[in-house]
């Protein structure tokens, strides 16, 4: 890791199309920003180590060429490091939602958004860290940039990230959404945000958002702001899955927040209480594990090139 600047490259996201378009894109790619290495993730969660790695090596600058998931890796591993403040993340968004992307304006065109890299401009923001219980029993900590959910959205994922993505990252979580409200039943739930219970009983959604969009473009927390120090928490509670289906098109431009059964609410910290192992949690895309868990912001945590 020899070059100012390391490229995290998953090759694997956005169902192998990544790994496909790099090798036309890493010319520009060195054209643009100068000396680059570049570090290709071999599973989940290696993007933490290799991020983890370029910091402990002095790194100033590490491109996520990626996904959300893959950025909310790179994050981990900075902070577990101690290098959220000394090494810059900076987003080539090449995944298959691109929500966080979409948040922070980051165009998706490739040369876009490698001269916005280049022209060096930066922004201090919040990151969240969530706490969940694994697949093996294990209590996890992972940090994210965007939004963490629970309920539905995790079972979405999952779906999402089992089947092709030919179509792109609307409509694949379009269609996941829709396979979703088949198997989906509402379950009890307790949220606690800043030691207060603001929810008890059934429901579909709620999220621990630091960025606007999730789900491959839906606008499901329009307030929040990625440097306000607060996570934005939205409650869908239960009504009929007819209504759920009813009021999709409305999430996609953010006007279901004041509906019936809808609360927006903001905090530093969310906790979320279930039954063990009955309802998901997802963390930037990736449907990671489920209940208890617990969701916090970290302000100013991460610096962000290319904003």
């Amino acid at each position: 890791m020899t070059g100012r600047t390391v490229v995290v490259l998953n090759p694997k996201s956005k169902n192998g199309a990544t790994g496909r378009r790099w090798r036309a894109i890493e010319p520009r790619a060195r054209a643009a920003l100068g000396p680059i290495d570049v570090e290709a993730t071999r599973g989940p969660r290696d993007a933490e180590r290799i991020a983890g790695e370029a910091a402990r090596a002095g790194v100033r600058r590490i491109v996520v060429a990626g996904g959300d998931g893959t950025t909310g890796e790179v994050v981990t591993g900075l902070l577990e490091a101690g290098a959220g403040s000394a090494c810059e993340i900076a987003l080539l968004p090449l995944g298959t939602g691109g929500d966080l992307a979409r948040g922070l304006g980051v165009p998706r065109d490739v040369g876009e958004a490698l001269a916005r890299i280049a022209a060096g401009k930066t922004r201090r923001v919040d990151a969240g860290r969530a706490e969940y219980t694994a697949r093996d029993g294990e209590r996890r900590r992972v940090a994210f940039l965007n939004v963490a959910s629970l309920g539905m959205s995790g079972l979405v994922t999952r779906l999402v990230n089992e089947a092709p993505k030919t179509f792109g990252g609307r409509v694949s979580f379009l269609a996941g959404t829709l396979r979703a409200l088949a198997q989906w039943r509402s379950q009890p739930v307790t949220l606690r945000l800043d030691g207060a219970v603001v929810h008890d009983g059934p429901l579909h959604l709620a999220t621990a958002a630091n960025g606007a969009y999730f789900g491959g473009g839906m606008h499901v927390a329009p307030n929040a702001a990625i440097d306000d120090g607060l996570l934005d928490v939205v409650i869908i509670g239960d009504v009929s899955k007819a209504e759920l289906l009813r009021r999709l098109p409305l999430l996609y431009r953010g006007a279901h927040v004041g509906l019936p059964n809808v609360r927006s609410l903001r905090g530093r910290r969310l906790e979320a209480d279930a039954a063990p192992g009955g309802v998901w949690t997802e963390i930037d895309g990736e449907p990671l594990g489920t209940l208890p868990a617990a969701y916090e912001i970290l302000p100013g945590a991460v610096t962000l090139a290319g904003v």
